[in-house]
């Protein structure tokens, strides 16, 4: 299993097995701390081969700089899913849209969204949370 794209944004659909993404962003700057970002959405694709075929399990979760959750009784994120290929296909790919409603950063620094895919860690995307001024 192959990560093409993995992006943090405002907003992702597959249509029509294209992955259509608008928005991506890796920074959120915040008048006061805590911060709630009402809603995003974490877009993926990923390209399986024959040797993939079977039940797999991913993990999505946004850690601070500690490595502890942003979320611990919601985090980590494990849906499982199937694949299957028809038998003379080389690949196949899959696009996975997760949205994120309300996610709480109490404080300024750096997260990631680390992404493993039956236990190993493929990718870690960095989120920079920072405190601007107020003032215009």
């Amino acid at each position: 299993m192959d990560i093409q794209i993995a992006t943090l944004c405002d907003f992702a659909a597959d249509y029509n097995g294209k992955l259509v993404i608008s928005g991506t962003f890796d920074t959120l700057a915040a008048r006061a701390l805590p911060v709630v970002h009402p809603s995003c959405a974490l877009a993926m694709r990923f390209c399986f081969t024959q040797e993939d075929m079977g039940r797999h399990k991913l993990s999505i979760t946004i850690i601070n700089e500690d490595g502890e959750a942003l979320d611990p009784e919601n985090m980590p994120i494990e849906p499982e899913f199937d694949v299957n290929m028809p038998k003379d296909a080389p690949f196949n790919t899959r696009n996975m849209v997760m949205n994120l409603q309300g996610l709480r950063f109490n404080e300024s620094g750096i997260y990631s969204i680390d992404i493993s895919y039956d236990g190993e860690l493929m990718m870690r995307l960095p989120l920079r949370v920072v405190k601007v001024n107020a003032e215009v």
